[in-house]
Parts: C-alpha cells; sequence; structure tokens
C-alpha cells in the first residue's frame, strides 16, 4: 500500500530548498539518518527513483521534480486546511458571502477587501451580484452571509434578520439626446413615457414576486443584466427609464443623457446592508462595523443631488 505522507514531502521539500539532506535534517528536527531512511522509504513505496544518486551530490529525477511540484500543492492544501480549522473553532468564518446589489458599482467594496486582507483572518470572501428582491432572496435562503445596497422596504423577517440604513437612493428620468422623449415638453405625463420602450434590470429573485421601478404597465422592455449597462444602453438611445443620480450624473453634464421632469416622480428609495441575526462570527462583524462607519457610500449616493 502507498503510503505518501505529509512528513515525507516536507522531507522532500526542505532538501530541494536546502540542497542537500543534512541541512534538511536540520530544518526538520531529524538526524540525516532519519531523512536518508525516509527518501528510500518513498522510492520504494512509489517504485521510482526520486534523486539521481550517481554523482556527487543526490538530484532530483524527473519523477521527483515531478513528485515535489505536485507534492507541494498537498503541502500549501494541508496548511490552508489546517488553519481554517483553527479560525474556525476561534470564531473566524470559512468563507463569507457578501452580495452587492447591481446599483452600487462593486469597486466601491475594494478598499474595504484591502482593509480586510490586512487582518489577515484567512476568511475567504466571495462576492456576488443581485437586483432588487434578489438580494433579500439570497439573505433568506442562506445563499449569501450580508447584503450590500439591498432596497430597505423590501426586507423579511425582522426577527430574524438586522439591517442597517446606507443612505437614499435618489433617481432621475433620463433618455439619450437622440431619443424621441428628448425634445418632447415637460413634464413628461406617464402616457407618454408608456408609448417608448423602457430599459430594465429585472429582479432576480427566483421564488419572490419580482418588483419593479418606475416601469409602467404593459410598457415595452429591453432587459440587461446589471446597471451598468442599463446606463450604456440608455446613453445608446436603446430606451428610456429611471437612473441613480449618481450612475447617470456624469453622462448628464457631458451631454451624454438628458435628465426630464416627469409629471409623477418617483420617490427617493432607502438602501441598507442586512444579514441574518444568528451565528454573527468574527468576519462578519469586521464587515458590519466597517460599513457602520463607512462613509463613501453615503457620499456616492449623494453625487450630483446639489446638481439636479
Amino acid at each position: 500500500m502507498l503510503r505518501l505522507s505529509l512528513e515525507a514531502l516536507e522531507i522532500l521539500d526542505a532538501i530541494a530548498r536546502r540542497g542537500s539532506f543534512a541541512a534538511a535534517a536540520t530544518e526538520v528536527h531529524r538526524v540525516p539518518s532519519a531523512v536518508t531512511y525516509m527518501v528510500r522509504k518513498l522510492e520504494d513505496d512509489l517504485g521510482v527513483e526520486i534523486f539521481d544518486r550517481s554523482g556527487h551530490r543526490a538530484q532530483l529525477t524527473a519523477a521527483g521534480v515531478e513528485l515535489l511540484n505536485e507534492g507541494r500543492h498537498l503541502l500549501l492544501a494541508a496548511n490552508e486546511l489546517e488553519c481554517r480549522i483553527k479560525r474556525v473553532a476561534t470564531g473566524w468564518e470559512t468563507e463569507l458571502v457578501i452580495v452587492v446589489d447591481t446599483v452600487l458599482p462593486i469597486e466601491m467594496m475594494f478598499p474595504m477587501i484591502a482593509q480586510f486582507d490586512a487582518l489577515q483572518s484567512g476568511t475567504r470572501l466571495r462576492f456576488t451580484q443581485e437586483s432588487l428582491g434578489g438580494s433579500w432572496e439570497a439573505l433568506q435562503e442562506r445563499r449569501a452571509d450580508l447584503i450590500i445596497g439591498a432596497i430597505s422596504h423590501l426586507g423579511g423577517n425582522a426577527s430574524t434578520q438586522s439591517s442597517q440604513i446606507l443612505g437614499e437612493l435618489h433617481s432621475v428620468f433620463v433618455v439619450a439626446p437622440s431619443h424621441p422623449l428628448a425634445q418632447a415638453p415637460e413634464p413628461l405625463s406617464a402616457h407618454l413615457i408608456q408609448q417608448h420602450r423602457a430599459i430594465v434590470v429585472p429582479d432576480s429573485s427566483r421564488n419572490l414576486l419580482p418588483y419593479t421601478i418606475g416601469l409602467l404597465s404593459g410598457q415595452e422592455t429591453l432587459r440587461v443584466p446589471d446597471m451598468q449597462h442599463k446606463v450604456a444602453a440608455q446613453i445608446a438611445g436603446l430606451g428610456c427609464g429611471y437612473l441613480p443620480l449618481a450612475l447617470a450624473y456624469e453622462a448628464v453634464a457631458e451631454g451624454r443623457l438628458v435628465v426630464k421632469a416627469v409629471a409623477e416622480v418617483n420617490p427617493s428609495i432607502r438602501m441598507c446592508f442586512a444579514w441574518r441575526n444568528n451565528g454573527v462570527g468574527h468576519a462578519l462583524r469586521w464587515w458590519l462595523d466597517s460599513l457602520a462607519q463607512e462613509q463613501s457610500i453615503k457620499q456616492w449616493l449623494a453625487l450630483g443631488i446639489e446638481k439636479s
């Protein structure tokens, strides 16, 4: 039976790095004869020569090089497994799944990710994106540990979930300068808007009733995967619709989009971050504390308000 132990791989790795059996023996706290015996036993178990001993110094054979390369992957995996087990025992999650609503540019999370990395907690981060009710559904179905940028009033059971407001999302109705509505007299009526195609990011929830914002009954739609594509589609003149002011203000300032006053104004929307009450580990707690103090999202949500 093959006995490819982690100890044997550690010794092989030490020999390759240190350049000799004696130096490797010192590193792994073994006598040289024990290291030699371990290598011989490994060769016997595998039925191949790992070292070429024909010269003055033992050199790895092609089989030995392959064993060393793959063995290092196993050693790294074993070390990571050991670290994860220790982290779980000390309250650090193995992985934290964070859903960011598509309305927020995920790049806004990068500074916080860098700060979290500096902790060297070992907790893996996994980011995904959802839209509208999809964030809340991911939290309810335990596909997410934390959701950021969710619409507050779509939240679920307050007894099992907690949330905190991030800020107010202000939207404007915009079209490309080439769009028919760009020259229409203001305020635009709902009847007039309904005659033109809307660019929408559909609700990504699988089981909840789909939620829409600013879409009129019977209005033709062009569905796109996220808010960045919605902005691009509206700039291209492919349709009309509401956009978060923070996403639209640059294109408006550059003349690529035109803000149109509407008869029925959509109210601002409260955005929040939310999590489940039970089982809050150290990693999630760090993110909750950081988001509670984070100002960049509030500042981003306020972009262009004074100019609108």
